[in-house]
């Protein structure tokens, strides 16, 4: 049996256990050398990241063959139009090729954690939110996509990973179980 560890990665973590520089990593809150990442997620964004001491596990969430899905949620600045969410459902031209369509729909403001440090605030623009699940895992995906609809990422948080989600998990806390 596997272990799988599902943790709600802060924003400003880094995912890798070894420390180059002052910026937290997930050696701050794992001390166990027999687990290991699936994939990434990116330093300034925050969510359910899995970790498991199993490498073909591993392979089965990471692989893009295995089109695993990923939900995230993104507060971009100012108001998503719906050409936007359909230009995102249709999949996006970004500088390394099309995406794939995407599932995309627009949010109400998602009940989150506070994040530390705030995104910036303007009183005379808006932002709002939107749901993009994705099954490929390009770097800066999520981000590259709302950028080209014309509504640039604030705030990037990944609610979860096939069928593992980071309900229940306060940030910087973590599950495990047994796959």
């Amino acid at each position: 049996m596997s272990r799988l560890i599902l943790f709600n990665k802060p924003y400003g973590v880094l995912c890798q256990f070894r420390r180059t520089d002052d910026k937290p990593t997930l050696a701050d809150f794992f001390d166990d050398p027999t687990i290991h990442p699936c994939g990434r997620l990116d330093h300034d964004s925050e969510g359910l990241l899995l970790l498991t001491d199993d490498g073909k596990l591993n392979s089965r969430i990471t692989e893009p063959k295995f089109k695993l899905a990923k939900t995230y949620w993104a507060q971009v600045d100012n108001d998503i139009s719906e050409d936007a969410v359909q230009q995102l459902k249709r999949g996006v031209g970004l500088n390394d090729g099309m995406t794939r369509p995407a599932h995309a729909r627009k949010l109400n403001e998602p009940e989150l954690w506070p994040r530390t440090p705030p995104i910036r605030y303007r009183a005379n623009i808006p932002t709002s939110w939107v749901e993009l699940v994705i099954s490929e895992g390009r770097n800066r995906q999520v981000r590259r996509m709302t950028a080209a609809v014309g509504f640039p990422t604030l705030r990037l948080v990944r609610v979860q990973i096939g069928d593992w989600s980071v309900d229940g998990l306060e940030m910087g806390e973590w599950r495990e179980i047994r796959v």
